[in-house]
């Protein structure tokens, strides 16, 4: 790694506008650095040299021409590659599935004009399983997302192409989605900031659709700084929005350079959909935080589970029917992986009486969570329950089922948040050997907000946590 690439993206963005980098200069480099390190990490299904220059060139000339660094835009020529479930136009996009060869979008989605309209600049598309729906990403398209950390292991998924970029020093920022952990799972693997935003704070449109809501769009950073400005630049509405979260007093960028007040945090170790054994430095990095935040002046307690893994099968169904939604291109079901398959089968079992049941019963785990934590203000969790399996380890072509049930064990409380709308943010707080004589990896924890929206407590207490215990010196070494 050269020094330029332990900036941050607010280091960065700062740096090209005083002029002592060039947006076109850092772009290449960021270029350049991706094509000598995806062969090994698997972080790019797509890279575009020449639309990434092109922009590079029209920030530049921006810069030059602003009398003042303020008016320009607060991502102005920092790399920012997108993950490859969204549109760009003229961009070949894959969605991780031999399904969708060829297919070219012709518009960008909405979050792509938002990170343009911020200055950033697209490299690339980043690699992602097949239409985003296992947790780790091993697509049959492009070679697996590979944890720079330990090469062996997964950078989790869906943004694992995302997380595997940030975390191998290519770009200080990804853009990643994140529908059942897809952020925040990638972020506890490979040692990266997560934050999962609230359900309505981030509009897919206007081009996309919210359905049942589980999915949102965010970034993975190294530092809650980049976070907080992203996410700035992505809360934006756009007409006919179908939800919207809870509007915040202040910038985010402003909510992680104060202090969180004492809160009411309650920790959860325990797992929620699964009946699986917690790995210790998992819930060393959890008793890390809790140290560290009862130093700070927050009460800390026991929180319970906020529903079991019976109760959370309203996920099962409404996951398997956004399979059955996806648009395929005439003969596209046969180039589709088993696990898909299997998901689209199921999906085309559920009646309309079932799916009505899943929909209702999210929303009762939505006010049953909101009753068993009254008492908390946010809930401490661990983010993974083990170190990132081996490349393989999870996916399971000949028992797609089996496949499904290791995810479910490898992520036992990030859908949870998902089905009931809270924001969740994963830190990279804890690094450790997960066994003796092996890599040092690190072992994320996660907050959750338990009031509606959220993200700027969330952002004021990650970043005392970051000030209290820094993490982004630790960098990966590529071996």
């Amino acid at each position: 790694m050269s020094d330029l690439d332990d900036l941050t993206a607010v280091e960065l963005a700062a740096t090209i506008a005083k002029g002592e980098l060039g947006a076109v200069e850092v772009t290449q480099h960021a270029l350049d650095r991706a094509a000598e390190l995806n062969d090994r990490i698997g972080a790019f299904i797509t890279l575009t040299p020449e639309l990434a220059l092109e922009q590079a060139r029209a920030v530049q000339r921006a810069i030059d021409a602003a009398d003042d660094a303020a008016d320009l835009p607060p991502l102005a020529g920092v790399p920012l590659p997108i993950k490859d479930l969204n549109q760009v136009a003229g961009v070949p996009m894959t969605a991780g599935s031999a399904a969708l060869q060829g297919y070219v979008p012709e518009v960008d989605d909405g979050v792509v004009t938002l990170l343009r309209r911020a200055g950033t600049t697209m490299i690339g598309k980043t690699n992602t399983p097949e239409f985003g729906f296992p947790c780790y990403t091993e697509p049959d398209v492009a070679p697996p997302a590979r944890n720079p950390w330990d090469l062996s292991r997964t950078a989790g998924g869906s943004s694992g192409g995302a997380a595997a970029a940030v975390a191998a020093g290519i770009t200080p920022i990804a853009h990643g989605s994140d529908g059942g952990g897809s952020i925040r799972i990638p972020a506890g693997a490979c040692g990266l900031v997560g934050l999962k935003p609230a359900r309505g704070r981030i509009s897919p449109g206007p081009h996309g659709l919210d359905g049942p809501g589980l999915s949102t769009n965010g970034v993975l950073t190294r530092t809650v700084a980049d976070t907080a400005i992203a996410l700035d630049v992505l809360a934006h509405a756009w007409p006919g929005d179908t939800y919207s979260a809870p509007p915040v007093a202040t910038r985010f960028v402003e909510a992680a350079a104060r202090s969180a007040a004492p809160l009411r945090i309650g920790v959860l170790t325990e797992p929620i959909i699964a009946d699986v054994g917690i790995h210790p430095q998992a819930l060393a990095a959890v008793d890390k935080a809790a140290r560290l935040l009862t130093g700070m002046g927050h009460h800390l307690d026991t929180a319970a589970v906020p529903f079991n893994a019976e109760e959370w099968a309203p996920f099962r169904p409404m996951w398997a029917v956004l399979a059955t939604s996806i648009p395929l291109p005439p003969g596209g079901e046969s180039a589709l992986r088993p696990l898909t398959r299997w998901l689209r089968e199921a999906g085309k079992d559920v009646t309309g009486p079932t799916y009505a049941e899943a929909v209702l019963g999210g929303q009762r785990l939505t006010r049953q969570a909101a009753r068993r934590w009254a008492d908390f203000d946010v809930i401490l969790t661990p983010s993974l329950a083990t170190p990132p399996p081996a490349i393989g380890a999870i996916r399971n072509d000949e028992d797609p089922a089996a496949d499904f049930q290791a995810q479910m064990e490898f992520t036992p409380w990030t859908s949870s948040l998902n089905i009931i709308g809270k924001a969740a943010i994963s830190l990279p707080l804890h690094h450790a050997e997960p066994d003796d004589g092996e890599p040092a990896l690190p072992f994320g924890v996660t907050l959750a907000s338990v009031a509606p929206g959220g993200e700027d407590v969330l952002l004021s207490l990650a970043a005392d946590l970051e000030r209290a215990a820094p993490w982004a010196h630790r960098r990966a070494v590529l071996h």
